[in-house]
This record gives structure tokens, sequence and C-alpha cells, in this order.
């Protein structure tokens, strides 16, 4: 048992938040990589999107990225599943978008403090001129602080609602 068969509601808090660590990994990769190509996951470690030979290494690596957030988004569907099948309780509908918000969040705060500020794999959006980098990076953080902090007043919703 984990410890959010305590909690009142009997929602699995942490499969909606696996749900959004991978749902955030999706969107970063799905969106900033491949559809706006703002980055790619080590275009600023010294693999620079200027040649074949560092989009392969790019897309090397944004395939792992990618194969990551799958299992992430894996381990919530299990764990969504196995709780289901041991415990039938109704639901609130905001208790799932409110920890997939939470989730999302999470990614965006981990990633970014970690890929974009402290090892400087690569940044939000590479293609404005390199002195704005830092406003786009802290932008994504402040994007992942709001989104954690909408999920869990969306959570605190559907357990009060749940509750009733």
């Amino acid at each position: 048992m984990t410890s959010d068969d305590a909690r009142p509601t009997g929602f699995p808090l942490s499969a909606a938040i696996l749900f959004g660590l991978g749902i955030g990994g999706f969107f970063d990769g799905i969106v900033l990589h491949q559809i706006l190509q703002w980055h790619h996951m080590l275009s600023s470690a010294g693999y620079p999107a200027d040649s074949v030979e560092n989009l392969q290494i790019n897309t090397l690596w944004d395939g792992l990225f990618h194969a990551c957030t799958y299992l992430f988004t894996l381990a919530g569907l299990f764990v969504l599943w196995r709780y289901s099948r041991q415990n039938h309780l109704r639901w609130s509908g905001w208790l799932l978008p409110g920890g997939i918000l939470m989730g999302f969040g999470i990614f965006n705060l981990v990633e970014g403090t970690i890929n974009h500020h402290l090892l400087g794999l690569h940044h939000v959006n590479e293609t404005v001129p390199r002195a704005q980098w830092i406003y786009w990076d802290v932008g994504f953080l402040l994007w992942g602080a709001a989104m954690l902090v909408a999920g869990w007043v969306l959570y605190r919703r559907g357990r009060a609602h749940t509750a009733v």
C-alpha cells in the first residue's frame, strides 16, 4: 500500500503526478524540440543543431528523453490500474487534472533547474539572441511553479468534493 491509501479521498495522487511528469516531458519534447525546434537535448552542450552529425546525436538523446517520459506515463497508468483494482471509490473530477498539473509543474521545475540552469545542456528558446535565453528559462520555471500551484488548488478542491 502507498501513503496515498491513507488519504480520505482514496485517490492515488502518485499516479496523477506520474502522468503529469510524462505529459510535461511529451509537451517539452514534441512542442519545443520537434515542432518549434527551439532546442534539442544537448544543443547547448557542444552539439548545436548546425550539422547533420549534431542533429543525429540530438535526435538520439531526444528519443531517450521521450522514452523516459513514456516510462513515467506507463508507471502512472500502472499505479492507477493497481489502485483501482483494490479500491472502488468515487473520486471528484478535480483530483486527476489537479495531480496531472502538479506533475507537469514538477517536471518543468526539475528539468528547467537541472538541464537549463545547473548543467546548461540546453535552454528553452535557443532561436533568440543568447542574451534573451535567461528570460525564457526563468519563464519556464515560473510556468512550472504556476502549474504546480494551480494543480494543488484543483487537487485540494477535489479532496473537499470527494469528502462530501
